[in-house]
């Protein structure tokens, strides 16, 4: 059997592994790359495979970064069946549309832009032909009953408890004699989340790959209700808006669920608008509560109790593009929750462009912010960013909620790995992270479970054999530049963490050299971009 790494590895966007066996050729998602150019620019290669063999997609979840490429897919030949959950189905059909207008109007706006230079037009990636074709090869596949795809490959779907209709996938293959079961942990969610059900225990595997998005991070435990509320009064009484990039499938509806709890707790001041501004948003929570039946306990009772939605008039729905830009002329603060989460596209930037600038405005930051995203660049600190054309100064509060993740962190990464021991892996695959991130659980699996750990490259392969395993690594070019760049940046990273504990421990046994270390930091971090000035960086 052969496993291949196209996507997600050493990175957090583009899920994409192909997976041979026999005759068997089936892909565990298709996704989207998302973040920098550069890597955006990878959703425009050829697969490396030609779809027409692909016999079907067993996929994970609905976020873009995992089901994006599905319709291009579908338009280069690819005839199979896309296998998920009821509520991933469901969720689909209205990601894939959503996606396809958005490469539609890209490509429209590089093409007026490019007619003026003389340049040939450019095709989108796909179209909404393209989604609506994809679409009509998806099928529900139940949680937790094996559905076998051919007579030596099975599949059971598990909740992964990340957003609505989730899976972490176990796949079962019987080759050569050899029996084979390789855990694909999708995207992992944290335990303990409103709506959602926790992620499952697996009982064994003998080849796992696991998502490392906050695998060198720990979210704060903490009362986020509180948290948010106090964010909200603060920005009210300076009389701007609260600007949150919130994503459509699943962030938003947790937050809807705590602004939901503080009003029926007497704590939220009533008056207050809450609006959602998102079309994709808004049919993803129409979806959400189609499918409660996927909701955990505590989420599902009050339509179990009344058989009806909770009503929640504080909140106001933006349908039209009209209504949207008139709430940038409206009088009063809001809470207005937008898509897209990373701030990079969506009426998200409209909302930016006319409150950015207002000291008396907060934008509030509740998701991961991929690097290259101007959600990442506002997190760190930049004080000037460009926003659909026209440059802005920061003067509106930047703010971050840790622990609002749909992923799980370090700690809970480790407790879902140290469940898989009947049998233990015999190799564990690191894939959806950034370098620093895989370095550091791969550091800890290794301490703490005793498990061999791979961190693939994009085009890296696995030949495996029962609980054997050959690595044949990657040939592209560019892939080759970036392992040799990774192997610098990495010893670059470990001395800045010892230089950190360092300063640490000297500031805490001596707290009067603070002000000065700053000072020798704020100087060090301005010289080293003067360095990078030249490359443009």
């Amino acid at each position: 059997m052969r496993l291949e790494f196209l996507g997600a590895a050493h990175t957090v966007t583009g899920s994409c592994y192909l997976l041979e066996t026999g005759e068997d050729r089936y892909l565990i998602d298709c996704g989207m790359f998302q973040g920098s150019k550069r890597i955006r620019e990878l959703n425009y290669e050829g697969f490396s495979f030609n779809p027409g063999d692909i016999d079907g997609v067993l996929l994970t979840h609905a976020h873009v970064d995992h089901c994006g490429l599905v319709p291009k897919l579908v338009h280069e030949g690819f005839k199979g069946m896309v296998y998920a959950t009821k509520s991933t189905c469901d969720l689909a059909q209205i990601m894939l549309p959503d996606s396809a207008h958005i490469q539609e109007s890209d490509a429209e706006l590089q093409n007026r832009k490019g007619r003026r230079r003389g340049d040939e037009p450019i095709q989108p990636l796909y179209d909404l032909d393209d989604a609506a074709e994809a679409l009509k090869r998806f099928t529900a596949v139940p949680y937790n009953q094996e559905l076998k795809l051919s007579e030596h490959l099975s599949v059971i779907f598990r909740d992964a408890g990340h957003i609505l209709g989730s899976a972490l996938l176990e796949v079962f293959v019987h080759e050569d004699g050899k029996d084979t079961k390789i855990v694909f942990s999708g995207d992992l969610g944290q335990p303990n989340q409103p709506i959602i059900k926790d992620p499952t225990y697996v009982d064994g595997a003998d080849f796992v790959l696991v998502e490392s998005t906050y695998g060198d991070r720990l979210h704060q435990i903490y009362d986020k209700e509180s948290a948010l509320l106090e964010i909200i009064n603060d920005t009210m009484d300076r009389g701007g808006n609260l600007i949150i990039p919130s994503f459509a499938v699943g962030r938003t509806q947790t937050l809807l669920y705590y602004f939901y709890r503080l009003s029926k707790e007497g704590r939220l001041d009533p008056d207050i608008p809450i609006i959602l501004d998102s079309p994709l948003a808004i049919a993803a929570t129409r979806v959400f509560l189609k499918n409660f039946q996927d909701f955990d306990e505590t989420s599902i009772k009050p339509f179990l109790t009344s058989g009806k939605i909770p009503t929640f008039p504080q909140v106001r729905i933006c349908e039209t593009a009209e209504e949207s830009r008139a709430l940038n002329s409206s009088e009063g603060s809001a809470i207005i929750l937008s898509a897209s989460g990373m701030a990079d596209a969506g009426r998200i930037l409209h909302h930016l462009k006319h409150n950015l600038w207002r000291p008396e405005s907060t934008i509030l930051f509740v998701g991961y912010q991929a690097e290259g995203s101007l959600g990442r660049r506002l997190v760190d600190g930049i004080k000037r960013v460009r926003v659909l054309g026209e440059e802005i100064a920061v003067k509106a509060q930047i703010k971050m909620l840790d622990g609002f993740s749909a992923h799980a962190d370090a700690n809970q990464i480790m407790d879902w790995l140290s469940h898989i021991q009947s049998p233990k892996p015999a190799k564990i695959f690191i894939v959806h992270g950034e370098a620093p991130a895989q370095e550091a659980l791969k550091g800890r699996i290794q301490k703490e479970l005793g498990i061999e750990v791979y961190i693939p490259f994009r085009g890296d392969l696995a030949k495996i054999t029962g609980r054997a395993s050959e690595i044949i690594q990657s040939n592209i070019p560019s892939v080759s530049v970036e392992k040799e760049m990774e192997e610098v940046l990495s010893d670059f990273d470990a001395d800045y963490r010892q230089l950190r504990r360092k300063v640490l421990q000297l500031v805490i046994r001596q707290p009067k050299a603070m002000e000065p270390v700053i000072k020798v930091m704020t100087k060090g971090r301005n010289y080293l971009r003067k360095l990078f000035m030249p490359f443009n960086i």
